[in-house]
């Protein structure tokens, strides 16, 4: 019963881990949004991304308010969003999108996952053109025709629309578009009353990189590290 009682104890601080560092990256996507456009859901297209995937991410509602209240602060720190590029161990190139109150910390702390992990940080534009930026939305398929909203949102943008599953099976929509199409393609889905699931942007690898899993388990390795950062936000890699 022991090793019973241990494993889920491990599989129960796992879960707690993830979801701690998607409330604190969800905290500052909050942050900056309210920086950027105020406080207010209603005009602040940004805030209203940042609500929608605390809601995909069972983010409880009052931290979501705890977090717009001290985002309207004096003494909020003010995040800022930078991007780094690299590669990791077997030449898969890495996009890490961090969002830091302290550049010289966040920098160093990315090259120590680099070279800790076997891999290599670049410089700007090194790996970026790779990767194609894109707008993710994630919609939930119950009530809505398919076809017919694909029809619909050729005119917004639409590149790319298919099935998709969440953390626990759940079936869902995943509706693409190039970057500069974001907030129009923002604005078709909300003017037809559908509530995304998710709002987000993404970095696709154009060309993905096929490993063997020994090799494939480095990457993610290096991944898995870069992600339990506190400045980091996100990380894109070619990795099929």
């Amino acid at each position: 019963m022991g090793r019973i009682f241990e494993t889920r104890k491990h599989t129960m601080m796992a879960r707690w881990n993830r979801m701690a560092k998607a409330f604190t990256r969800i905290s500052k996507e909050i942050a900056i949004a309210v920086k950027s456009g105020g406080p207010s859901a209603d005009t602040n297209p940004a805030l209203r991304r940042a609500i929608q995937n605390a809601r995909a991410n069972n983010m409880p509602k009052d931290k979501v308010e705890a977090a717009i209240k001290r985002a309207s602060g004096q003494d909020q720190k003010a995040y800022e969003v930078v991007m780094y590029e690299g590669y990791a161990p077997h030449g898969v190139a890495v996009m890490v999108e961090t969002a830091t109150d302290n550049v010289t910390r966040t920098v160093a702390n990315v090259r120590m996952h680099f070279k800790e992990s076997g891999g290599n940080m670049g410089n700007t534009g090194s790996v970026a053109f790779q990767f194609q930026r894109v707008g993710t939305f994630k919609l939930d398929p119950a009530g809505l025709d398919a076809d017919a909203l694909e029809l619909e949102l050729i005119d917004a943008g639409l590149t790319d629309m298919g099935e998709g599953t969440g953390e626990k099976g759940e079936k869902q929509l995943i509706v693409r578009c190039a970057f500069a199409d974001f907030g129009q393609m923002q604005h078709a889905i909300e003017s037809r009353k559908i509530t995304p699931i998710s709002a987000e942007s993404e970095y696709i690898a154009q060309t993905p990189v096929d490993l063997p899993a020994d090799q494939a388990k480095e990457v993610l390795e290096m991944v898995d590290a870069l992600e339990q950062d506190e400045d980091v936000q996100r990380v894109f890699h070619a990795l099929a």
